[in-house]
């Protein structure tokens, strides 16, 4: 049935639950690195400069090559990627911890990655295209399930490593196939042909803002390395400088993750009535006296800071993919690619530098570099044009 010009089109809120359940476990399994690699550098008696290779081959394969797949889902449907890159990015993961070698390590992180880049850009296309006339709520909903998933990977891989030992990583396995088959069968609504109001919304888009859609992706780089470089590194510091116990590193991570996916969900209203630059901007300049004052608070203060660093900084996931798309509003798939991919990616490629340092200058001297990134972000996002409207 056409759609009237003035209604407004809800989102499909089934489709949607069903991506972000998908987006749930794929991001399971990536949140779930940082929290084995330091059972991994123990057992491996790898170096800090070791477990930061492990998470840029993790990032370069899950999240540079994702504009290829954004662009192909631009071009073509390729729903059947949805269930099969669940699949793949699960099984990667939970074969981790029974990897002989620094090397298997490599190459199943980049198994992992491959699956999570399949997801990302086609199921952030597919959301776009349920999430009615609301794209930042809707997205907030589909990133949100990420999120959670980032969050509950790390306590997960630590209750299972804990309490099997490092083969107890294959029960990842378990959410990954189940879910699989949830979106297989979803397939055939998941491929339904857009409604024509959105055809023609497509066919009558501006052209891309390349000059806005490269300080994006600068100033989302620069989020990227805060939260990679925190993610990353933070178990070292709770563990080398804190003496922490760990098994507390997945808890701790999330609550800094856990509180980023609430950030997210509240993100998209707020988003969506005061504008989308503007929360960008705002969020960059309260994260970095958040990110400073964890590292000189001790005790339980240290979480509720951590918390309120992650529900800030992580909150900006999902308005940046709104402004990419918004940049490009012919290429969403490509958008997103870009913007969870090889903006994200790029930071993590300052994780290995930060690794670096870790290892010639210090821990702490990493963590101070994280800490005050988002002031550059802050300086960047200022001169963010604002969303051409619709």
């Amino acid at each position: 049935m056409p759609v009237a010009a003035g209604e407004r089109v809800k989102p499909d809120m089934r489709l949607l639950g069903l991506l972000a359940l998908g987006h749930l476990v794929i991001d399971t399994n990536q949140g779930a690195l940082p929290a084995i690699l330091p059972f991994l550098r123990t057992a491996l008696d790898l170096s800090y400069a070791a477990a930061g290779t492990i998470v840029l081959m993790a990032n370069v394969t899950s999240s540079l090559i994702q504009p290829l797949f954004g662009y192909l889902a631009d071009r073509t449907v390729r729903r059947w990627l949805l269930p099969l890159s669940v699949l793949f990015s699960s099984l990667g993961i939970a074969l981790s911890g029974l990897a002989p070698s620094y090397g298997i390590v490599l190459v199943l992180v980049v198994i992992s990655g491959f699956g999570i880049a399949a997801y990302h850009p086609e199921g952030y296309r597919t959301a776009t295209r349920v999430a009615g006339d609301r794209k930042a709520t809707g997205l907030s909903i589909f990133s949100t399930g990420g999120n959670i998933g980032i969050s509950v990977g790390p306590p997960l891989i630590t209750a299972l490593v804990t309490g099997f030992g490092l083969p107890g990583s294959l029960g990842l396995l378990v959410p990954g196939v189940l879910v699989a088959l949830l979106l297989t069968a979803a397939l055939p609504r998941l491929s339904a042909p857009p409604m024509p109001r959105a055809q023609a919304a497509a066919a009558t888009a501006p052209r891309t803002m390349v000059g806005a859609m490269s300080l994006l992706l600068l100033v989302v780089t620069l989020r990227s390395w805060v939260q990679l470089g925190f993610t990353t590194f933070v178990p070292f510091y709770y563990l080398d400088v804190l003496n922490g116990d760990p098994r507390m590193i997945g808890t701790l991570l999330f609550v800094f993750l856990g509180a980023g996916a609430a950030g997210t969900l509240a993100a998209g209203p707020i988003a969506d009535r005061v504008g989308v630059r503007r929360y960008v901007v705002s969020v960059f300049l309260l994260a970095t006296p958040l990110a400073m004052a964890f590292l000189v608070v001790r005790g339980v203060m240290s979480f509720i800071v951590l918390g309120a660093l992650g529900f800030v900084l992580v909150s900006t996931f999902t308005v940046s993919v709104v402004l990419g798309q918004a940049y490009m509003p012919r290429n969403p798939g490509m958008a997103s690619g870009l913007i969870v991919g090889f903006a994200i990616g790029a930071g993590g490629v300052g994780v290995t530098a930060l690794g670096w340092v870790a290892d010639h200058l210090g821990l702490m001297s990493a963590l101070w570099i994280s800490a005050v990134m988002p002031l550059l972000g802050f300086v960047a996002a200022c001169f963010l044009p604002d969303s051409p409207r619709p």
